[in-house]
């Protein structure tokens, strides 16, 4: 028997009550092979952690990972994906279904998660390609898929720009109550060359541009279909505010519509792109200051469900081109609640509880996990904890990182950098030294 007792944290829930509910505020949390138990039932063996000053959340659960494994193991595995997942607070990831192979059958989905349970870091949730290969054209095997327990899927790198594979989509997930995640990006207005906000920078550099509404146009089409299968769609790194007025419309309307913002959207802006450097190169693009305060202000008001990291990791010969030429994609796993406390809890826009929603409840609930994570913690459950001093600050230093990639946006940076311990499935997964 093991037991791990944590003393003195104080523990913020999202006040999502439940039955059982571990109560909120400072208390010791006894963790007894890998559940929670009584802290009056612990035992003179127990491993025991001083965490005074300190807070635990609820384990945090990323909507949107890329793994690369299969296909681009030179960029990320699912060992290191999930590995830096952990020091990063993230008890869960959902993985990207754009590998190579692409994650279209149930025998590859099964395959990641898999690789997940051996890497035992984080769990990993497969996300399940909308169309065979990517390709935008025919089903993948959804049904298949959803056999094995896949609840989310997406082409995401690529838009379902066909509206009649779209609605196909959201009818056959409706059965499992499923969801379709959608990459926001009308390919005739912004094509595969598009990758700068288009606007006054876009045109002094001479780079394509990505206007915003080839995302809002997509968000109001699929919303309507949505509305006529009555089934579940998510909305994938929203970055615009044009596209959180259609969220806020759809929502008004009742349509099952669910969105998330990237924390490079929340706080980087146009002006990063000026001096060419390809590690800002992401898509969708950065935007201006107008549209990071409308994504700040819809994520606090709930306009915009959850944040979630598009943690895309990129070998350094896929990223050190031209920037028209290179890779999109930054890093995020490590630095996403960082980048969240600063922009959003440090501002006054966000309490704890309404973090914990963001970062936890409402990613569970959207990918339909059906599992202990996404929730309030509670006696019996199996412990998924995130356990950070909100007080901690550094400098991020790319060269530290548990990716095996370098593409990150922050390096160089002060942030907030408080993640100290995180329990996935029961275990310690990370521990700061």
């Amino acid at each position: 028997m093991t037991e791990l007792l944590i003393k003195g944290a104080n523990l913020v829930t999202g006040g999502d009550d439940h039955e059982n509910a571990l109560p909120a505020g400072g208390q010791d949390i006894l963790i007894k092979d890998g559940r929670y138990a009584d802290p009056a039932d612990a035992s003179a063996e127990a491993t025991v952690i001083d965490a005074d000053g300190l807070t635990a959340l609820p384990g945090l659960i990323d909507l949107h990972t890329h793994l690369r494994e299969p296909g681009r193991e030179d960029a990320e595995t699912v060992e290191s994906g999930t590995r830096a997942a952990a020091r990063g607070g993230f008890a869960a990831v959902l993985a990207m279904a754009n590998t190579n192979p692409v994650t279209d059958t149930a025998e590859a989905a099964a395959h990641i998660r898999t690789l997940g349970e051996k890497a035992g870091f984080a769990q990993v949730f497969p996300i399940g390609a909308v169309s065979k290969g990517l390709a935008g054209e025919e089903l993948a095997e959804l049904g298949l898929m959803a056999r094995i327990g896949v609840r989310m899927f997406s082409d995401d790198g690529n838009c379902v720009s066909d509206s009649r594979l779209m609605r196909r989509a959201l009818e056959y997930v409706r059965a499992f109550d499923g969801v379709i995640a959608q990459h926001s990006q009308d390919p005739r207005l912004a094509g595969r060359d598009a990758c700068c906000h288009e606007g006054e920078i876009s045109g002094r550099l001479g780079l394509a541009g990505w206007p915003s509404a080839a995302e809002a146009t997509v968000i109001a089409r699929d919303a309507e279909l949505a509305k006529l299968t009555n089934s579940r769609l998510h909305v994938c790194h929203v970055s615009t505010a044009e596209s959180v007025d259609v969220l806020a419309w759809a929502k008004k309307r009742g349509i099952k519509i669910t969105a998330e913002v990237t924390p490079h959207h929340l706080l980087l802006t146009t002006a990063e792109v000026q001096g060419y450097d390809p590690t800002y190169k992401v898509n969708p693009p950065l935007r201006p200051d107008e549209d990071v305060a409308a994504l700040r202000a819809a994520l606090a008001d709930g306009t915009i469900d959850a944040v979630a990291t598009d943690h895309a990791p990129h070998a350094r010969h896929d990223k050190e081109h031209a920037f028209a030429d290179a890779a999109f994609g930054m890093l995020g796993l490590e630095t996403a609640l960082g980048v969240v406390i600063e922009t959003m809890l440090n501002t006054g826009a966000l309490d704890w509880d309404t973090l914990v929603q963001r970062t936890s409840i409402a990613p569970g609930r959207i990918a339909g996990l059906g599992s202990d994570l996404g929730m309030r913690p509670a006696y019996g459950q199996t412990a998924q904890l995130t356990v950070i001093d909100p007080q901690r600050r550094n400098p991020v230093d790319a060269a530290e990182s548990f990716s095996l990639s370098r593409n990150n946006p922050w390096h160089g940076r002060e942030l907030p950098d408080p993640v100290m311990i995180t329990i996935a499935d029961g275990r310690i997964s990370y521990q700061r030294q």
